[in-house]
């Protein structure tokens, strides 16, 4: 008889665990609160429009690079429709009144931005050597078990971004421009490792994509390739208790009184979440729990999704980011005068060989304290106030994107909006952040969550025990199903697959 496998949540985590399980056998069964499965691959459609949530666009998805072989070991490669950014700027960086571009392929970086800054092509020639010794040190990033570096790999991840940038780059204007997607992973000075940087600049480098009609296509092929080998998604199903006995899980329940018994359980929810549906189980001990409810969460996030009038808005074929101020840093450090300091503006893609954009979205950092008050109201009752304050920081974004782009504000026919309590209301991570627990260089490795537990068939997945997005999630799953197939055996599925 299989060994049965119970899944909370139906994010990218979770979906992609299930599926490396269910081919190597496993009787999985995924359990989803919400009637939607995603998480951040959610969408939604407001008059016929679509919008994303959470995952805006993806990299190293050409052939022979690691997101495609993951892809293809999850056999949804040739499910998913993607558009390329432009590959001479899929991000232009708006900083001081000038803007730059961060190119595809390591060359190509570096001759985009040495017109700026020519006097430093040879510190960005060792800035990439680093980004590529970093990348290199993981196995699971080159999919190769010999190939870890671990020297490599601790350094990065003891030393702050802006610590290692500033010793390698002696021109304080091309350090903040290199650091002008931050807000991709919400990195604050002296804290955040270098290797987060590292990762994100390496994957996007290789090249970069938006998800052609919706991120939610990602979790309904997955969905589809779990089906194929037997495994289960149930949704309306909000597990409540995870149920142990003296040594081990057993099983969960859920709202509506239904159980499941698993022989491994595996939460791809907020550790913080699974430790409330462990009640005060003493399996788990109270250090491990101070620790949890210690960890610093990324800061959160407040959206303006725009719908535009038809044809009237160029599709803008990369992401923008803008800064008003000099540096990209602190942005998460404002007043209510002085809010936004920077945001990220971005198209959606809704068709290959798009020419008008439908839709687009700006992100800004929102701290969830801004919000709290209204943290006991549900989702569309939370008042007048509520209400104005979401119009008075739409207003104030809307009027600084007018400033870069004129005469956008008369081509939206409709705007919506969102707030860090958003993202607690449909995926349950703390404080609404945008991604998850904040790695520190401060904490070292007390900062860090592991996938395993001190419940020895409890496993974490998701986000927070390795990094975002769908690499980084991707990666958590390996690292977390790994545990339960064997290393070499999953690595060699993996590898297998794209042969």
């Amino acid at each position: 008889m299989n060994r049965k496998v119970v899944i909370i949540g139906s994010g990218l985590g979770g979906l992609s665990s299930g599926v490396f399980l269910a081919k190597s056998g496993y009787d999985v069964t995924v359990l989803e609160q919400s009637n939607q499965i995603g998480g951040c691959l959610q969408c939604f459609i407001r008059k016929g429009v679509k919008f994303e949530t959470g995952m805006h666009f993806i990299g190293s998805a050409d052939k022979g690079q690691v997101l495609y072989k993951l892809m293809k070991a999850l056999e949804i490669d040739d499910k998913i429709s993607l558009y390329r950014l432009d590959p001479n700027g899929y991000d232009v960086i708006s900083l001081a009144g000038k803007e730059y571009k961060f190119a595809n392929g390591r060359d190509s970086f570096i001759e985009q931005l040495a017109k700026d800054f020519p006097a430093q092509r040879k510190n960005l020639e060792k800035y990439w050597n680093l980004i590529e010794n970093v990348a290199n040190s993981s196995s699971v990033h080159t999919l190769n078990l010999d190939s870890d570096n671990f020297s490599a790999a601790i350094e990065s991840q003891i030393h702050s971004i802006d610590e290692v940038i500033e010793s390698l780059i002696s021109d304080s204007m091309l350090a903040n421009v290199l650091v002008g997607n931050l807000p991709l992973y919400a990195a604050e000075k002296g804290k955040t490792p270098f290797s987060t940087h590292a990762f994100i600049m390496d994957f996007y480098n290789q090249s970069a994509f938006r998800i052609v009609g919706g991120s939610d296509s990602i979790a309904n092929a997955l969905q589809e390739v779990l089906y194929k080998y037997h495994g289960r998604v149930l949704c309306k199903k909000k597990v409540v208790n995870i149920v142990c006995n003296d040594k081990e899980a057993t099983g969960v329940l859920c709202n509506d009184g239904t159980s499941y018994d698993a022989d491994i359980i595996i939460s791809s929810i907020h550790p913080l979440r699974t430790l409330e549906l462990l009640g005060d189980n003493h399996l788990i001990r109270n250090a491990y729990r101070n620790r949890l409810n210690n960890i610093d969460q990324t800061v959160g996030c407040f959206s303006v999704y725009l719908h535009f009038k038809d044809d009237t808005v160029p599709y803008m074929n990369h992401n923008y980011y803008v800064y008003n101020q000099d540096t990209p840093w602190g942005c998460e450090d404002y007043t209510k005068e002085n809010w936004p300091k920077g945001y990220l503006y971005m198209h959606f893609c809704h068709e290959k060989n798009i020419k008008y954009a439908k839709a687009g979205v700006i992100l800004s950092y929102m701290r969830f304290e801004d919000v709290c008050q209204w943290k006991d109201y549900k989702s569309g009752k939370r008042g007048i106030d509520y209400e104005m304050f979401k119009k008075y920081h739409a207003d104030k974004l809307l009027k600084s994107l007018e400033k870069y782009f004129p005469g956008i504000l008369s081509k939206i026919e409709n705007y919506y909006t969102s707030t860090p309590l958003t993202y607690l209301s449909y995926t349950g991570t703390e404080g609404g952040s945008m991604y998850g627990i904040a790695k520190d260089v401060n904490k070292g490795i007390s900062g860090r969550i592991s996938h395993r537990t001190r419940i020895p068939n409890l496993l974490l997945t998701g986000q927070n025990i390795n990094s975002h997005g769908m690499l980084g999630t991707l990666v958590g799953s390996v690292i977390t199903c790994s545990d339960i197939i064997g290393e070499r055996k999953l690595y060699s599925e993996i590898i297998n697959a794209n042969r």
